[in-house]
């Protein structure tokens, strides 16, 4: 794995630099030699200690962001995040066919402990009629929910209006 390993708002030092290569080589049994690991440590405004860490791959990127007041500690969780979410969706990845040029065949081909299978167990039906997103959000926001699905009235598009994390909203958009 080539990890790429750059700052936001703070230094790297080298022992913060050696924490990270040593963690993230723990995922090298995963991955061939040639994925790249691209990596951001930053400090937030109200002085947590953040990391993101972003593998793209063919079809697919595996992400994860992870933050804590103590930048060790927030390395260790990205690690066990992105551990966990190559277990979670190996079978996935493997009876699809998607995105296995990364990973290791032992990997791909280890018998699986548990198979955690995606069960949908309700699907919601609703009329969508056109707003724009400022509306959705205030919507979103009346309804106490997390995100909000709506068709966006200047484009006529459907569209997801979400709460991100620093308190502000997002939308997210087809590409055509």
């Amino acid at each position: 794995m080539r990890i790429t390993i750059s700052g936001k708002n703070m230094d790297i030092t080298e022992s913060l630099r050696s924490a990270v290569e040593d963690k993230l080589s723990r995922l090298e049994k995963y991955f061939t030699p040639d994925t790249i690991v691209n990596v951001t440590l930053s400090v937030t405004k109200k002085r947590y200690q953040k990391m993101e860490v972003t593998i793209p791959m063919k079809g697919h990127i595996i992400r994860a962001e992870q933050e804590s007041s103590d930048m060790y500690v927030t390395i260790d969780l990205v690690e066990e995040v992105i551990e966990a979410q190559l277990k979670k969706y190996r079978q996935k990845l493997v009876s699809q066919k998607q995105g296995t040029v990364n990973f290791k065949q032992e990997f791909l081909e280890a018998d699986t402990d548990e198979e955690e299978e995606v069960n949908i167990i309700r699907t919601k039906k609703f009329g969508m009629k056109p707003m724009f997103p400022e509306d959705a959000c205030i919507q979103m926001e009346l309804l106490g929910h997390a995100f909000y699905v709506f068709r966006n009235a200047e484009t006529d598009e459907v569209n997801v209006v979400y709460k991100r994390k620093d308190g502000n909203y997002g939308l997210i958009e087809a590409e055509n």
